[in-house]
């Protein structure tokens, strides 16, 4: 989906930085050029702040956006993905481990989740950045109580792991 994104505003700066803060915040643009996140209206300015971009930038580009089908048929649907429990994990008694990998490789969080699942510890949350959107992407798991250390140690062993950081 970025590919198309990007080769769509490549020669829009301003525009593909839009895009990007409404992809990693799940804003979208309705048929009137209007932005929302679920229901909510978010004011061009508010983007425009957001993105560091002029408030011009975001209506040019959501006019952009709304003469192309390709553009309107991804960011006319687009929807936040959920609040992340990372930053109240503590105060709910849950733990966050945040592990480095290859993010082209498959089988990542089958492979960590299997040995988290087999700990008997319950993931309540699990956020993947996207690798063509976040420079330094990472999982993100937040769980139930807390891992055992052989359980760290385990994951740390995985071959598909490069780091992990583990809060509690």
């Amino acid at each position: 989906m970025w590919t198309s994104v990007r080769a769509s505003l490549q020669n829009r700066k301003a525009g593909l930085e839009i895009a990007r803060l409404m992809v990693l915040n799940g804003i979208r643009l309705d048929r009137s050029g209007r932005f929302y996140v679920g229901d909510i209206a978010i004011p061009d300015i508010s983007i425009a702040r957001a993105a560091g971009v002029d408030r011009r930038a975001v209506r040019e580009t959501a006019k952009f956006i709304l003469s192309s089908p390709q553009l309107m048929s991804i960011f006319g649907k687009i929807k936040p993905s959920g609040s992340s429990l990372v930053e109240v994990a503590k105060e709910l008694g849950f733990s966050v481990l945040i592990i480095e990998s290859d993010p082209h490789e498959s089988g990542v969080i089958a492979d960590v989740s299997s040995v988290i699942a087999k700990n008997k510890v319950v993931i309540r949350q699990a956020l993947a950045d996207d690798p063509d959107l976040v420079p330094e992407p990472k999982l993100t798991l937040v769980m139930e109580g807390s891992l055992p250390s052989s359980a760290i140690d385990e994951i740390r062993k995985l071959s598909c792991v490069k780091s992990l950081k583990l809060q509690n």
